[in-house]
């Protein structure tokens, strides 16, 4: 289920106080199309392998893709996918946690597990929980960062318009450490 908790930047105890928290779909949706941010619900229904890869992916949701590729016209189309025994998982996993923004809009199909964005826009932090299914486009310049938890179980379809794909530009902020974690939000509300 996805899940859209909303907190203070300013993160004053040991523990954030979410200022509101929503599972239905078209509530979160609306509430983060107030900051720019494209959420929808797409149909993430390919059987694919658990070791499926890159091409394997791109051809089963080729659809949905050309459609996507159409509006924006994205030069750089990617598919990532981390599963509990990548060896790498820790070193991926800190790269992603770092708060971060991208001079290019970031475009993120879940087809399959689940994966946690922190918005940071003005003074809240938006948590969103994407889940199968989920399609955020996270708009140029937001600053942000993701956490797949510590034994990350997801496959994405990613899209670019520059044609380098995913370059990171880190803020060398901590606050990212200051809420909660892939694993913390999934036990307090999904």
């Amino acid at each position: 289920m996805s899940v859209l908790a909303i907190y203070p930047d300013a993160v004053e105890s040991e523990r954030p106080v979410a200022l509101d928290v929503s599972k239905d779909h078209a509530d979160i949706s609306a509430q983060l199309a107030r900051i720019g941010v494209r959420f929808e619900r797409w149909r993430a229904d390919r059987a694919l392998a658990a070791d499926a890869g890159e091409e394997e992916v791109k051809s089963a949701y080729a659809e949905a893709i050309a459609g996507l590729n159409e509006t924006y016209g994205f030069q750089s189309i990617d598919v990532v996918a981390l599963r509990p025994d990548n060896p790498k998982r820790d070193e991926f996993r800190a790269k992603f946690l770092a708060e971060h923004t991208h001079a290019d809009f970031e475009v993120r199909f879940f087809v399959d597990g689940s994966g946690l964005f922190y918005l940071h826009v003005g003074d809240k932090v938006y948590c969103v929980l994407c889940e199968k299914g989920d399609l955020i486009s996270v708009p140029a310049n937001t600053t942000h960062w993701f956490d797949m938890g510590p034994r990350p179980d997801f496959k994405c379809i990613r899209l670019f318009v520059i044609p380098d794909g995913w370059i990171g530009e880190f803020t060398g902020s901590d606050i990212a450490g200051q809420f909660p974690s892939f694993d913390q939000f999934v036990a307090e509300y999904a």
